[in-house]
Formats: C-alpha cells, sequence, structure tokens
C-alpha cells in the first residue's frame, strides 16, 4: 500500500515537474532575448554614432535638438550655414579665448581645466563649467540641451568620436555654425547679421569678442546694446585675443 502511495505521487508531480522546468525554460530564454536586444542596441547606437558623425564630417549639419526647441517655443530659427573661410578668424580667436583656450592642444576633454573647476569649487568659489568646445559642439550637433548623466556620458563619446572622425577646423567650423546667439539667431552668420547688419567675414575684433562674449549665455546677455557685465567681460576677451595670437593656440584652425 505504502508503494503504491509513493508511484500516485510520483505520477501527480510529474506533470507539475514539466511544467516547471518549462516555465524556467521560459524565463531562461526571456533572459536571452533582453541581452541580445541589449547588446544589439548597444552596437546599433555605437555605429550609428559614427556613421551620422562620418556624414557630418563633410555635410552641414540641418539643424540641432536645441533648435527644435526653440521653433518649439515661438521662436524663428535662422540658420544660415556658412564655411569656415567665409567666417571671421576674430571670431576664430575671440572663442577660443573666451571658451577654451587650449582648444589646439587637447583631444576633446580637457582634463586640467576640470581639475581647476574642482578645486575652485572646493575653495568655495562658484562651480564653473569645463565644457571644452568640442564638447559643446558633440552636445550641439548630436544631443539635447537638458542636462543628465546620461546626456554628459553620450558628450564624451561623442566628443571622442568627432575629435577622431573631424579636423579642428571643422570642429571649430560646426561649432561657429550652430551656437546660439539668442532670438532664434543661430550661427555665426545669423548673429552677425542682425546684431551688426554685416556678414561674418567682415566682422571686427570688438565685435567678434562681444559675440564671443554672449555665447554662456546669449538669451540673457545683450550685444545690442551691450549691458555693464558684457562690456567689462569684452575688456578681458580682447585681452585674451591678444594673448592666443601670439602664443599660437588658433594655430590648429587659423593656418599662420
Amino acid at each position: 500500500m505504502g508503494m503504491k502511495r509513493k508511484e500516485i505521487d510520483k505520477a501527480l508531480s510529474a506533470p507539475e515537474k514539466k511544467r516547471a522546468k518549462k516555465r524556467k525554460r521560459s524565463f531562461l530564454d526571456r533572459i536571452t532575448i533582453t541581452l541580445r536586444i541589449a547588446a544589439w542596441s548597444v552596437v546599433l547606437l555605437f555605429l550609428g554614432s559614427i556613421v551620422w558623425a562620418g556624414v557630418y564630417r563633410f555635410a552641414p549639419a540641418p539643424g540641432t535638438m536645441l533648435m527644435v526647441e526653440r521653433k518649439l517655443s515661438g521662436d524663428e530659427i535662422i540658420h544660415p550655414w556658412k564655411p569656415l573661410e567665409e567666417i571671421s578668424p576674430h571670431l576664430v580667436t575671440a572663442v577660443i579665448a573666451a571658451e577654451d583656450t587650449r582648444f589646439c592642444l587637447h583631444n576633446g576633454l580637457d582634463f586640467e581645466a576640470i581639475d581647476e573647476a574642482m578645486e575652485e569649487a572646493e575653495n568655495g568659489k562658484r562651480l564653473r563649467g569645463a565644457s571644452t568646445i568640442s564638447q559643446q559642439t558633440a552636445k550641439n550637433a548630436f544631443l539635447w540641451s537638458h542636462r543628465s548623466w546620461v546626456r554628459k556620458g553620450a558628450e564624451a563619446w561623442m566628443t571622442l568620436v568627432i575629435e577622431t572622425l573631424w579636423s579642428k577646423r571643422r570642429i571649430m567650423e560646426v561649432y561657429l555654425n550652430i551656437a546660439e546667439w539668442g532670438d532664434g539667431l543661430f550661427g555665426a552668420e545669423a548673429a552677425a547679421q542682425k546684431r551688426f547688419g554685416k556678414s561674418a567675414k567682415n566682422l571686427t575684433q570688438q565685435e567678434a569678442a562681444l559675440l564671443a562674449t554672449v555665447l554662456p549665455n546669449p538669451k540673457k546677455w545683450r550685444v545690442d546694446p551691450p549691458g555693464r557685465y558684457v562690456r567689462s567681460r569684452v575688456v578681458t576677451i580682447r585681452g585674451r585675443m591678444g594673448q592666443v595670437r601670439r602664443d599660437g593656440l588658433d594655430g590648429c584652425v587659423l593656418a599662420k
């Protein structure tokens, strides 16, 4: 009787064991599929970013996420593209002086500037950004404007991509053509025409310094007319421009 009872229990549990094994296999299959999808997604993002940057190595960037945001907020977007040869060299020198004096010396990520910013913050000074022109170009051309760790990681990756695929001249050319100068103005040509009534090719040193000064916050700081802070900052930028020229810190962009 005991043997029969065991056989009955065994017979009754066999289907349950099969169902348990089936559920286990189904769970493992789902995990495997999820991992494969994730792996392929990473590969596609990796390859896609390289292809995208490869296209922009030669073709003008038709627009940016920030332009879309400004358009949705009601701004009229003005974005004429100009090759670097048709942009004043004074503006190249000015943005290097104002934004990234080591532009020609680093490979996209300026760890020295990051260390300096962190040290200043530890000493109680206001935390300032340490983004290079290359990083700003990568962010503006390929990514969204809202800050997050995901965006910073993508920004670092795209910075390395464009530093590998593009020349410094191309990075500067793209930067000057997609940078925001307020009021829906994107690119040096749009800013020069609207603010000074002339082509970007004919900007003077003073005008170039004014445009470079307001780049960090073009919706707040104006060049027409400039406020007290902008006027003071322009004097500093003009002095740095002289140093940049003397030390050849714009040499990777401007042929000497």
